[in-house]
């Protein structure tokens, strides 16, 4: 127990933590069992070391930072290991990489059900459904979602300001005000489209090459994340892969699932949860019309973030499919983004149309719509045009 204790420690003191998570402050830490999904090199343990650092003494034993990938844990199991660190005093525990571990589920509801008094906190893939599929902690659970930075966070980091969020509301209602406030302390748009091009993971901080880690983190996810949670063979990995290398060079896809089926050479059905596969590991997003979902047939399927449409697709990128994609991205975190029409139509929360960009000829500007436009301040003469930024600030 003191090796690990030991390995906390230095993790905590060693953490490079350059712009605090908003994630942090919503989660609900006094709850018991708390589960931080997302996909890989998003920044999970990262948030784990942050959040033992922030609220716990470097040198206490109240606290403690466990990976799974230990092959300690190839012999000893989990219960045992938190049964001792309770027995010690421990009061949080903090659990990496679970999905990796047999039986995580029914484990965490042995700790839950006999260490009254520990909370756990651990790290899920984004592929792993922990409320639907493990009903040993479906009912105990709270789950929450690390996503990418946002163009906010991005700009933070990047300037060194403490810019605030807000709400999409808030966004509708106080536009011109919130975009005059930011726009006195930063010009957004000389940071927006390098986010574009390599803002939304984390890894872009460190010196790689960030197009070929990129595509090492998908890889990794489809070989390992998807094929191991989901119990795919590898042999179909190809098709996987396949299927999304056709969405990225049609994006926005408009799905023909009978041609996608015979494209990579399996069934209609076999595509549709390839699709729900692929959403569930953030390589992509599906676009329906309002009322429905899976297992209903998209309209559209963008790449989850423009990041990956660059790496995917490293010719002249198309702007306004760009733009779509990071205006569905920053949306989808808390408000409901529907089809409302084939003509790349955008309704939010059942109330608000948009389409992204401005409209071929600006004097048919339609009352009926909202546009999400490459500006830096709102333009006083078209109140119906915000620029498209501005989105990023949601989360």
């Amino acid at each position: 127990m003191e090796a690990f204790y030991r390995t906390h420690k230095y993790l905590v003191t060693h953490l490079g933590t350059p712009v605090r998570r908003g994630l942090m402050d919503e989660v609900d830490w006094s709850q018991r069992l708390i589960g931080i999904k997302g996909c890989r090199e998003i920044g999970k343990t990262t948030f784990l070391l942050s959040y033992a650092r922030e609220c716990f003494p470097h040198d206490g034993h109240e606290c403690l930072y466990v990976n799974l990938n230990n092959f300690l844990f190839t012999e000893r199991t989990l219960t045992d290991f938190a049964g001792e660190f309770y027995a010690a005093g421990g009061k949080v525990l903090l659990i990496d990489q679970i999905f990796k571990y047999p039986n995580w589920s029914r484990e965490l509801r042995y700790c839950y059900d006999h260490y009254t008094n520990l909370r756990i906190v651990f790290t899920g893939s984004s592929v792993m459904r922990i409320k639907e599929e493990n009903h040993e902690v479906g009912d105990i659970v709270a789950p929450y979602y690390l996503r990418g930075f946002s163009f906010r966070e991005y700009l933070n980091l990047k300037t060194g300001l403490d810019l605030q969020p807000f709400s999409f509301d808030m966004l509708m209602r106080d536009r011109y005000l919130i975009a005059r406030d930011i726009c006195d302390q930063v010009n957004p748009g000389e940071y927006f489209h390098d986010y574009l091009h390599h803002g939304f993971y984390p890894f872009f901080l460190e010196k790689r090459n960030y197009s070929e880690n990129l595509l090492k983190m998908m890889n990794m996810t489809l070989e390992v994340d998807v094929l191991y949670i989901r119990q795919i063979e590898q042999r179909y990995l190809p098709k996987l892969r396949r299927l999304l290398y056709l969405i990225s060079q049609n994006e926005p896809c408009t799905l023909n699932i009978s041609q996608l089926s015979k494209d990579i050479g399996t069934s209609r059905a076999t595509v549709m949860n390839y699709l729900k596969y692929l959403k569930d590991a953030r390589m992509i997003t599906l676009l329906y019309p309002r009322g429905e979902e899976f297992p209903q047939k998209p309209v559209y399927a963008y790449l989850y973030n423009p990041n990956l449409l660059h790496v995917m697709n490293r010719q002249t990128q198309d702007e306004r499919t760009v733009n779509e994609a990071f205006f569905f991205n920053q949306l989808l975190k808390d408000n409901r983004v529907n089809a409302y029409d084939r003509h790349n139509s955008f309704l939010v929360n059942d109330r608000y149309l948009f389409r992204v960009s401005y409209p071929e000829a600006r004097w048919k500007v339609s009352p009926d719509f909202y546009y999400a436009v490459d500006e830096v301040e709102p333009p006083l003469d078209e109140p119906n045009c915000i620029p498209l930024w501005m989105f990023g600030f949601l989360y």
